[in-house]
């Protein structure tokens, strides 16, 4: 029998068939194919040199390797059984490793560095000519365009930080602390939540973790258990990051300075659809001024909703620890959403079908079910996307939760989209979600807040699988880290507008579609505090902005003092004394100045939706400029370049405002 993870072009792979040895199989011999076409394009003369055998060939090795390492990567997530899943996870770090020294092959950019140097090189248009220029920028971010001694410096930097970030990472997620409390501290939780965190004693014992933390600070009534327990989650891992923090800060901008920039931020969004922190600078701080209107308007709300509760006028503040507190009353007793009477119009059959509708609509495609097909578990459904009966594209559905499966929302790529001579490698992939199963009695009914997870992992999957893009490395997804939420992002409207609501909120039993008057109640909920959030992103986005583009790790100033500063400019709740928010704030190892591109993409993408708005939600000539414009291409011209050419104008923060209130 042939491995599963090698194919010819556009064959189904045999999930059923897939075993620990194949996996290793595949990671060894994907691994050395690559090795031997690197030999191939380091070998040839400065003479030689072509697109074709420099470039293409070096997008044809990242393909044979993204088709084996991307097919791997989801059955470590998702396959059932335990040995298949370890193997697999252990290919992830091969191929990791791997990676990692094609980016640090100095032939390998001697070669692509030589290739760019000759007059075929200068005469390139288009897309080949933006993939050559990222490849060469690539490698020179990686230290490539410094002289040996520099290079050997900027790898002590590189090696010190990586080790940095993994115990920062590692003394937030062992940080062990909890609240122990009495009955009557514990009052206003729901019994199920008592009964998971009751102790032998008697008394209740809350931890740090989200499922832990959240509702506590949601429904307790215990104001002094609420601020505790607030002191010690701000403190996670203070004893350890924060001169941890200090050091990834100070190691940073070494690194950037090394390669010749003023800032880390300088030299992480260079590369990204944002180009510079000037323009992250204009946007947080034009956005934050525009924003505060409605936060004070939330605050107010809130603060009515606090005098009442506690009965007394003259309270002029609400504390951090106590707005969920005070949000979930206004939630209950003003909007009256009952988000359990929802549930019963989202049945997961109905929503399928209503987002296949808009999407086929849309994109002008069709979805067709594939029965009986090799899958990881027999309950993944498996799709073919075809146009004009002619096969595009492949997509799995993989719906309800699993024992050791990967337990959030997300879509998989799986095989890339790419021009092979004069056909075209159709692209796959998978959305992996954790969807309430059905039962005997009741369907798989949904939250409103799943469904629209579902339609904007739908809408990665649509960027994934419409591609046109003739090189692997620029097709779909393989977007500006700032720009890839874009089209998942402007998917998300269509679980919220009542026009498209209507095809497929039909309540399970009756069929009757979602009331008018129960949207217009999700909808007013929805911006229920949604000005306080935003400001509360952009505290996040400025704080990361602040330590990588305007501080001195080295000067007088502390994390903390700067956090403190931040938050009570930009926010309307006052920084709680005695915590170290900045310790346990894992973003700043992830995002490392890329913390803004959560808003950015979300303000452009409602920019985007407003065209859809102006002309019908459902208006398939828009739909087709979605697709032409922005799921075709990848990242095959500037992503800003995109974004005005759908827009036919300078994108703006208009729609955005008023998606949140204003």
């Amino acid at each position: 029998m042939t491995n599963p993870f090698f194919n010819d072009l556009n064959e189904i792979v045999d999930f059923q068939n897939v075993s620990v040895q194949y996996v290793i199989d595949a990671t060894e011999k994907s691994i050395s194919n690559a090795k031997n076409q690197l030999d191939i394009i380091i070998a040839l003369n400065i003479d030689d040199r072509s697109f074709e055998n420099t470039m293409r060939s070096f997008d044809n090795m990242n393909n044979d390797l993204m088709k084996v390492n991307e097919l791997i990567s989801l059955l470590a997530y998702v396959h059932p059984k335990d040995d298949i899943r370890n193997q697999c996870l252990e290919s992830i770090a091969e191929f990791s490793k791997f990676f990692n020294e094609i980016s640090l092959n100095e032939y390998l950019y001697k070669a692509v560095k030589g290739y760019e140097l000759t007059k075929e090189a200068s005469e390139l248009v288009g897309a080949n000519k933006k993939f050559l220029k990222e490849t060469v920028e690539d490698f020179e971010r990686n230290g490539f365009a410094l002289p040996k001694e520099k290079r050997n410096e900027l790898k002590i930097i590189e090696d010190k930080l990586s080790d940095l970030g993994i115990q920062f990472d590692a003394n937030i997620s062992s940080h062990e602390d909890f609240l122990k409390l009495t009955e009557e501290q514990i009052d206003g939780l729901p019994d199920d939540y008592k009964n998971a965190h009751r102790q032998d004693d008697g008394m209740y014992k809350i931890s740090m973790d989200y499922p832990s933390y959240i509702p506590f600070m949601k429904y307790s009534k215990s104001d002094e258990s609420r601020k505790e327990l607030a002191r010690k989650y701000k403190n996670i891992a203070a004893d350890k990051n924060l001169e941890i923090l200090k050091q990834i800060l100070i190691g940073r901008e070494k690194k950037a300075v090394l390669l010749g920039y003023k800032t880390f931020a300088e030299y992480r969004i260079e590369d990204r659809m944002a180009k510079s922190p000037q323009n992250v600078w204009s946007f947080e701080n034009s956005l934050k001024e525009k924003v505060r209107i409605k936060a004070e308007r939330d605050y107010k709300e809130l603060l009515e909703v606090k005098q009442n509760y506690i009965n007394d006028d003259s309270v002029k503040y609400i504390e951090s620890w106590e707005a969920s507190f005070y949000n979930n009353i206004l939630l209950e007793k003003k909007y009256e959403l009952d988000n359990q009477k929802l549930k019963e119009y989202f049945e997961l059959g109905n929503v399928i079908n209503g987002l296949f509708t808009i999407s086929q609509h849309l994109f002008g495609v069709t979805f067709e079910e594939i029965t009986s097909p090799s899958v990881w578990s027999e309950e993944v459904l498996f799709y073919e996307v075809k146009e004009n009966d002619k096969l595009i594209a492949r997509f799995y559905l993989d719906l309800y939760p699993r024992k050791n499966k990967y337990n959030h929302a997300a879509c998989f790529g799986m095989i890339p989209g790419k021009k092979i001579g004069e056909e075209y490698q159709i692209p796959t992939a998978s959305l992996v979600c954790n969807f309430p199963k059905p039962t005997v009695d009741v369907p798989s009914l949904m939250t409103h807040s799943d469904v629209e997870t579902f339609f904007h992992e739908f809408g990665h999957l649509m960027h994934d699988l419409l591609t046109k893009a003739e090189l692997a490395s620029l097709a779909g997804t393989n977007v500006a880290r700032d720009f890839v939420e874009m089209p998942s992002q402007i998917f998300e409207n269509w679980a919220w507008d009542y026009e498209a609501l209507t095809l497929f909120a039909k309540h399970y039993k009756s069929g009757e579609v979602l009331p008018k008057k129960l949207h217009d109640k999700m909808v007013a909920a929805k911006n229920v505090g949604s000005g306080l959030h935003v400001l509360q992103q952009i505290f996040y986005g400025t704080l990361d902005m602040t330590f990588h583009d305007k501080y001195d790790a080295n000067g007088t100033k502390s994390t903390t003092e700067l956090v403190k500063e931040l938050q009570n400019e930009i926010t309307l709740y006052k920084f709680q004394e005695e915590t170290h928010f900045e310790a346990g704030f894992g973003h700043l190892n992830g995002y490392a100045a890329g913390y803004y591109s959560y808003l950015w993409a979300l303000v452009f993408a409602d920019d985007m939706f407003s065209v859809f708005e102006q002309n019908g939600i459902m208006n398939q000539e828009i739909g087709m400029k979605l697709r032409k414009i922005v799921l075709e291409r990848g990242a095959t011209i500037d992503e800003m370049e995109i974004v005005k050419e759908f827009l036919g104008r300078e994108p703006n923060e208009k729609a955005f405002l008023k998606a949140i209130g204003l």
